[in-house]
């Protein structure tokens, strides 16, 4: 009896006892110091090893201090293009006064003999970059469980710095490894085979008119589209136009992220029922409609964007950590194919006070072009275009790659960049042939990677907030509407050529046109 009893006290004694590895004092970071010694001395004894090692660890990555000196003196030395040994490692950190802070020549000696060659330093610097990431995790989750602790601290705000540190341990030690050309031949091949097997040229997300497939062949993966124009030009009508296409396309629905900074998504979602549902704008956003109006904002309208994948962020002042989280989010859960943004001047950078806002933009539509790549998705941006259009000759208003507003980087780091320009916009009435210009709006494919410069000539239809393609009938038509006999032209401006297009059945009408002629 007395020996049960004594077992118990001695259990209990064991359960109550204090667990050392769960006390956060009592844990050791990861680190890996024997495998970063012999880096190190696997580098002073071989030239190429420096080469490998670069690729995959940054001074910090070591966790001994004097490791990390040694190695940026090493880094030094290779900027100078000079060899890096034993003999030129001491004399350079001779001269940063560092030497005696490493260990003095006898651990750079030791470094040497610890080490017989460099067969395995690519996995010894992966061993390494690992313990850093871990040390990293480790790092940012404690910052993270402190801030959670504080009820001054937004939490919505702590999610985006936490996601964004978390993404600047990935873009920054993560890096991509080459690809062998075999490898990316066969890739290639397949992509071509593919293409030769399918019915239509489209190979991208389509943009919903003909005349401009015809040239882009639809948004292409990781490609950054900028789409520029003067205030007030239609911009934001046509990126809705490009969205609701793609997300309305009929052999190829894509969904779509549509990021504006600009205007609500109340707004946005009314815009897009005026172009669906071919309801002028005015007498949505009044809520002046007619029966049969509201019949056909129903009809054509509501029911079909119910349906259509098309998500709509409106928050204001959006910086590109939050954008990239959200993209991220967006494509995991809704496997989004376009995104856009609404536009490019509104957006905030990383808050940097010593840089100025041509160099945020920059660093902006650097990191736009890094998303597409990382999502695998086109990215079209809307961008202004600088006062000096304006400061031209009359007749000399087309936009050029040199009116991208704040910064030249906009057109370094995109793909395509596209103008709109509608004469009308400039009061020019007439064009060469005395015809008018009204409705008449011009898209100017000014950079193409992949592909010609275009000039493509469109109808803007913007009471309806609808732009469509030139030809719109006929069999030798190329807009959406070809062959339809669904769209015809009418003359309102009691001149020559002034020609506006409306649709059958549409409230447009008003009893004013016969259906026969329309």
């Amino acid at each position: 009896m007395e020996f049960t009893n004594l077992n118990k006290d001695r259990k209990s004694r064991r359960k109550t006892s204090v667990d050392l590895g769960t006390m956060v004092f009592g844990k050791i970071p990861p680190q890996a110091k024997e495998l970063e010694e012999a880096i190190l001395g696997a580098i002073m004894l071989e030239k190429s090893a420096f080469d490998t090692v670069v690729e995959i660890l940054k001074p910090e990555c070591f966790y001994v201090d004097a490791n990390q000196r040694i190695f940026k003196a090493m880094q030094g030395l290779a900027i100078k293009s000079m060899p890096i040994d034993l003999l030129t490692v001491v004399e350079e950190l001779k001269f940063r006064e560092e030497l005696d802070i490493v260990g003095g020549p006898f651990y750079i000696t030791r470094l040497t003999n610890s080490v017989v060659s460099s067969a395995n330093i690519d996995a010894h610097s992966r061993i390494v970059l690992q313990k850093f990431i871990q040390r990293e995790l480790i790092r940012i989750s404690g910052e993270i469980i402190g801030d959670a602790y504080e009820d001054s601290i937004d939490v919505f705000d702590m999610l985006d710095e936490a996601e964004s540190k978390l993404f600047e341990i990935t873009n920054n030690h993560l890096r991509k490894n080459f690809d062998d050309i075999d490898t990316v031949l066969v890739k290639t091949i397949q992509r071509i085979e593919d293409m030769r097997n399918r019915q239509d040229d489209i190979t991208g997300v389509p943009t919903g008119f003909a005349s401009l497939d015809r040239v882009t062949y639809g948004w292409q993966s990781t490609d950054l589209i900028i789409l520029a124009a003067r205030p007030s030009v239609g911009k934001t009508a046509f990126a809705l136009n490009l969205a609701r296409n793609a997300a309305l396309h009929p052999t190829k629905p894509t969904a779509v992220g549509f990021f504006s900074l600009e205007m609500s998504s109340s707004q946005l979602v009314q815009r897009i029922l005026s172009a669906e549902s071919e309801i002028m704008l005015e007498k949505i956003s009044r809520g002046k409609l007619e029966e049969h109006e509201m019949q056909q904002l129903n009809r054509k309208g509501i029911n079909r964007l119910s349906k259509a994948p098309i998500f709509i962020d409106d928050t204001a002042a959006l910086n590109i950590f939050e954008l990239r989280a959200k993209c991220r989010r967006l494509k995991n859960k809704h496997n989004v194919g376009l995104i856009v943004i609404d536009y490019l001047q509104l957006m905030s950078g990383s808050g940097d006070r010593n840089s100025n806002r041509e160099q945020e933009i920059s660093k902006i539509s650097r990191d736009l072009k890094s998303l597409a790549k990382e999502l695998q998705v086109p990215i079209i941006a809307l961008s202004q275009l600088s006062r000096e259009v304006e400061k031209r000759k009359e007749g000399n208003k087309v936009p050029q790659l040199s009116d991208l507003r704040e910064s030249g980087a906009i057109e370094q780091d995109a793909d395509m960049v596209m103008f709109l320009y509608r004469p009308d916009y400039y009061d020019i009435t007439q064009n060469e042939m005395g015809e008018t210009t009204k409705g008449d709006v011009y898209v100017k494919i000014a950079k193409h990677r992949n592909g010609s410069l275009e000039n493509i000539k469109m109808r803007a239809l913007l009471h309806i907030q609808k732009f469509v393609d030139d030809e719109p009938e006929g069999p030798g038509g190329s807009g959406p509407y070809a062959g339809e006999g669904n769209w015809k032209p009418i003359n309102t401006s009691g001149g020559s050529g002034g020609a506006v297009y409306i649709q059958k059945g549409s409230s447009m009408n008003d009893g004013k046109y016969d259906d026969d002629f329309i």
